[in-house]
């Protein structure tokens, strides 16, 4: 099993406990290009084309859950 399989099946199993630079990591090995924020926001959106863009907060030290729960339902995970 790869890293990033364990990171998957680590974020599926612990939804609470996932720090946003997990899922960059995750958003960007599935072909999504992130666009900063602009004038101090936190949010952080993620294309690709035919898929809905994803938003993210960067949260200290945790992303909070329903961002967690989005990520998998648009990756199909």
């Amino acid at each position: 099993m790869s890293k990033l399989e364990k990171l998957l099946q680590r974020i599926k199993n612990h939804p609470k406990t996932v720090r946003f630079e997990e899922l960059d990591k995750i958003l960007t090995n599935a072909g999504y290009e992130r666009a900063q924020p602009r004038r101090g926001s936190s949010h952080y959106t993620y294309r690709k084309s035919d898929r809905v863009p994803i938003t993210i907060p960067r949260q200290i030290p945790f992303v909070h859950e329903v961002y967690v729960h989005n990520v998998i339902r648009e990756l199909n995970l």
